[in-house]
């Protein structure tokens, strides 16, 4: 777990330093051609970098083991990073759409040479920092890949958009880009944020079947009837559970290390499995009151 932590501590600093330095080029990049898109883009980079920054903080600080404060750990402060990320790029697109839509009844001419080159260094850069987090099993990995994948195809359908305006005058085609754009990343926002909040609220994890996790428990030898299970996330990779089982097993430690292996599969990683003899009264008021 510590080498995975620091491997995602090292890619998202590479992709903050990365970017960083192009969204530098790009700021001046769009400014010289003249391009809504490219200038916003610059905007979305720069947040982007803010939030790899603030990113790289909560990762470091999300491999922290359980203390006073946490018990169990700091795994949830990697989920502050995206829900920061949202917020700031909902704003910037927002800001970006506004500004593109009065250039759509006030074309402007842009640079069209100068956007070719711009994209061709964009999809380097970003190319390189996408494949450096490809491989990312973090949500803060992934929502960084994520982003960084938009801006790679941005980045394609600038060099498209530059490719057009060098043979045909359609000034109007960049803030159109724009826009679409800034809908594709706002249409994202949603998506990492709803998942986020998921997470938060302690919803059962998408990647696991309540139904097929009790039919594999239930067949679990010595196991006569389970309630009260709960299953949620800390993080989006690490699932904790915590159920009640009715077992006449004559070996309980045995049981339970039997019942924790059936919910490994599910990517359960800490669970807490309370046993209970046939016929007697559940130890506490519970929200699933029927045996199953």
């Amino acid at each position: 777990m510590g080498h995975h932590h620091t491997n995602s501590e090292k890619n998202i600093s590479f992709a903050f330093f990365l970017n960083a330095f192009f969204a530098c080029i790009e700021l001046a990049g769009g400014l010289w051609t003249n391009s809504i898109a490219i200038l916003s883009d610059a905007v979305h980079d720069f947040g982007d970098c803010l939030s790899l920054g603030i990113a790289w903080i909560l990762q470091k600080k999300s491999s922290k083991g359980g203390d006073d404060k946490y018990s169990y750990g700091y795994k949830r402060f990697s989920l502050l990073g995206s829900i920061f990320l949202s917020g700031i790029l909902t704003i910037s697109s927002v800001i970006v759409v506004i500004e593109a839509a009065e250039r759509l009844f006030e074309p402007q001419q842009v640079n069209a040479e100068g956007m070719l080159v711009l994209a061709v260094i964009g999809l380097v850069v970003n190319g390189i920092s996408a494949l450096r987090l490809h491989k990312g099993s973090s949500l803060n990995e992934r929502a960084v890949f994520l982003h960084l994948m938009e801006d790679v195809l941005g980045w394609a359908a600038v060099l498209a958009a530059g490719i057009v305006m060098k043979f045909a005058y359609i000034p109007v085609l960049d803030p159109i880009l724009s826009i679409a754009i800034s809908i594709w990343v706002l249409s994202h926002v949603y998506g990492n944020l709803k998942k986020t909040f998921r997470i938060l609220l302690q919803a059962i994890p998408d990647d696991v079947s309540m139904e097929n996790l009790k039919k594999d428990i239930l067949e679990t030898d010595g196991v006569v009837s389970l309630h009260d299970l709960h299953v949620w996330s800390m993080d989006g990779e690490s699932h904790i559970m915590t159920l009640h089982v009715v077992t006449d097993s004559p070996n309980p430690d045995l049981l339970k290390e039997k019942i924790a292996s059936a919910a490994a599969k599910y990517r359960i990683s800490h669970s807490t499995i309370e046993l209970e003899s046939p016929g007697t009264i559940c130890s506490r008021s519970c929200d699933n009151h029927e045996s199953q």
